[in-house]
């Protein structure tokens, strides 16, 4: 697989999301120990960028990436994220919580959790209004100085709130849902499809993605296939009760309906590739910078090849051309 730079690292251009292993998607699906070989093989496979979080199943999905780096654990950049509380699985009801006291107890249960002596990349994984991200941040930076953390990074932020952490700390990356659907983080105007590229409006993040690229950060998009809806293989009646998609707006029926435009753009270009959909979906967000590494998840072995193939595609500027013009989504993303 073509390789990306992370703070003087190759790693795989494509990294790997494991949040669907423990949380999120599809709970008849999961098989803590074909997670494991997943993950295992991924990494045999050049995958070298892996992302979890405290919070993916409370804890669950640390456990399953601690045991499947057990002697393969120096291949990969680990990272993961503080700075949310689960306050109810059922309902995937979180709190923020940014105290220094947290972030530093959850760092230590991260370690112990994940075998490991020092986390890569540690995250603040949303920034909690209560308390200043100078308190926070600075907790974090005291990790990197205790020698348990080498990198620091933040999740849905805007440009302004890069900019203040960098001040403190440097910001090695920032992590953003980004994909032909949402692009909020390249201050799209309402962060949403349709000719990309806009201006922020009022309240959205600006162009975080650039800002990364000024700044000498990664930026790492999640969920690049749009939650799985970009590969054309998700329906109302696939996704399953208890999946928090059945609660989001853009995954209504009447919504999907009109959003398939979308995938139909994708399968068209994918069809003049010799490409899947999945793989034009992750080479869009590759190409938006030699700085960006898309996290697909998955829990089954041929997407992960797919997946990773996205990393061989190349996209024409006639295909680009045609991407950033996909229709903008129905529905709001949560």
């Amino acid at each position: 697989m073509r390789t990306r730079g992370f703070q003087g690292h190759d790693v795989g251009a494509v990294g790997l999301g494991l949040m669907g292993m423990s949380w999120g998607y599809s709970a008849s699906e999961r098989d803590d120990a074909a997670s494991v070989e997943l993950i295992r093989n991924a990494v045999g496979m050049g995958v070298s960028f892996i992302d979890t979080a405290q919070v993916y199943g409370s804890g669950h999905n640390e456990d399953l990436l601690g045991r499947a780096l057990k002697g393969i654990r120096e291949q990969v950049v680990l990272a993961t994220k503080t700075g949310l509380v689960v306050e109810d699985a059922a309902s995937y009801t979180l709190k923020r919580d940014g105290r220094p006291e947290h972030v530093k107890r959850s760092a230590e249960e991260s370690l112990r959790r994940l075998g490991t002596d020092t986390i890569d990349l540690y995250y603040l994984h949303r920034i909690d209004p209560e308390v200043p991200l100078a308190e926070t941040w600075g907790a974090m930076a005291e990790l990197v100085d205790e020698g348990k953390v080498r990198y620091l990074g933040l999740s849905e932020v805007t440009r302004a709130q890069a900019a203040e952490a960098q001040g403190i700390h440097p910001v090695a990356a920032v992590q953003s849902e980004l994909s032909l659907w949402t692009r909020d983080a390249q201050g799209a105007e309402g962060g949403t499809a349709g000719g990309g590229g806009g201006r922020a409006g009022s309240d959205g993040p600006g162009d975080v993605v650039g800002w990364c690229a000024e700044n000498g950060a990664a930026f790492v998009p999640f969920s690049p296939l749009g939650r799985g809806f970009l590969t054309g293989a998700v329906s109302t009646s696939s996704i399953e009760d208890g999946d928090f998609r059945s609660a989001q707006p853009r995954f209504q029926e009447e919504a999907m309906k009109q959003n398939m435009r979308i995938v139909d753009v994708v399968k068209r270009v994918a069809g003049r590739k010799g490409a899947t959909p999945a793989q034009i979906a992750i080479a869009w967000t590759l190409a938006q910078g030699e700085h960006v590494i898309p996290i697909p998840g998955t829990k089954k072995m041929r997407y992960l090849k797919d997946n990773i193939g996205a990393a061989g595609v190349d996209l024409t500027e006639e295909d680009l051309r045609e991407l950033d013009a996909v229709p903008a989504p129905v529905g709001s993303r949560y």
